[in-house]
């Protein structure tokens, strides 16, 4: 019988994963003894002589609106890579305050690094953090395992040792390279143009944030506001 929350005979609509298993549970070996026909058993329940029959349309409705809570719920509940972690450096701490609104879709930032890699060479590039933050794991950048390093797959990539160069478009920005100042990323989300030639101004609705940090050579982050929060207004983040 079917209570309040949608419980049937103790056991909830997404636990069968079709009708036929349904009916089959409301089904008892005694009623198959006397029947000696388990289509005919299900008809039975299918029909109403059961307490606990549920027409087929209602129970692929319920198993539909289980899954979606489901999936709602398990998005809802997913904790924040940098929560609960310790942030000793101040790009960390930059890019923790920055996760939410770039997972959200309410901010898209771009990080320039400048370092030396595993060889010794110097590197360079831009790369998307709300793109990085959808395809990989960052656990392990907050928790001081791995540093966030350029990568030929980035929205650019230069290798100053080896000459490589490489430039990617990636899911928030295209990359527009044929400009006599320098590198432009164009937002797919608004269309708007973000310049990180330091001596000009960023851009509408973004803003450029150097990080002084002991992890990198040089850092800068620019935050492009792609669109406001429901309930508070979003203004980008600086250090």
């Amino acid at each position: 019988m079917e209570d309040n929350s949608g419980v049937f005979a103790g056991e909830t609509v997404e636990e069968f994963r079709t009708y036929e298993d349904f009916l089959d549970s409301q089904i008892k070996p005694l009623d198959l003894f006397y029947l000696e026909d388990q289509e005919l058993a299900r008809q039975l329940v299918e029909l109403g002589h059961k307490a606990s029959s549920l027409e087929r349309e209602e129970f692929e409705t319920r198993k539909a609106a289980a899954e979606a809570f489901r999936l709602a719920s398990g998005s809802q509940q997913k904790k924040l890579a940098s929560t609960g972690k310790e942030l000793k450096d101040n790009f960390l701490r930059a890019l923790a305050e920055r996760e939410e609104a770039n997972r959200s879709g309410e901010m898209t930032s771009i990080i320039f690094i400048r370092d030396r890699n595993s060889h010794g060479q110097e590197i360079s590039g831009y790369i998307d953090y709300s793109h990085r933050l959808k395809s990989e794991d960052f656990e392990p950048y907050f928790s001081g395992k791995k540093r966030l390093m350029p990568k030929p797959t980035d929205l650019s990539f230069y290798n100053w040792g080896t000459q490589v160069a490489k430039h990617n478009a990636s899911s928030n920005y295209e990359v527009i390279t044929e400009n006599p100042s320098g590198l432009l990323f164009k937002c797919k989300n608004d269309r708007k143009t973000l310049n990180v030639d330091p001596e000009a101004a960023p851009g509408d609705s973004s803003v450029r944030t150097p990080v002084q940090c002991d992890l990198y050579v040089h850092v800068v982050i620019y935050d492009h506001v792609t669109r406001k929060p429901a309930t508070s207004s979003c203004a980008p983040l600086s250090n």
